[in-house]
């Protein structure tokens, strides 16, 4: 799980390929598939939205102009 400081945005990263994103309380806001290749993410949306990120680092993910944390 990969979350914001304020937890409003939540990133559940499957080993399916597949992501889950939470976004305030609303669960399941985005779902769709990911692909990892080094340190570089990218989403495809169900509804054919893109976007992509940076692991800066193991805990911390850049992100639309978010930073989201590992959640341990």
């Amino acid at each position: 799980m990969w979350q914001t400081d304020d937890n409003r945005v939540r990133h559940q990263l499957l080993p399916n390929g597949r992501y889950d994103e939470a976004r305030g309380t609303r669960e399941s806001a985005y779902q769709g598939r990911y692909e990892v290749e080094g340190n570089y993410i990218q989403y495809w949306d169900d509804t054919g939205f893109t976007a992509d990120g940076t692991f800066v680092d193991e805990n911390t993910l850049h992100h639309g102009g978010m930073i989201l944390r590992r959640r341990q």
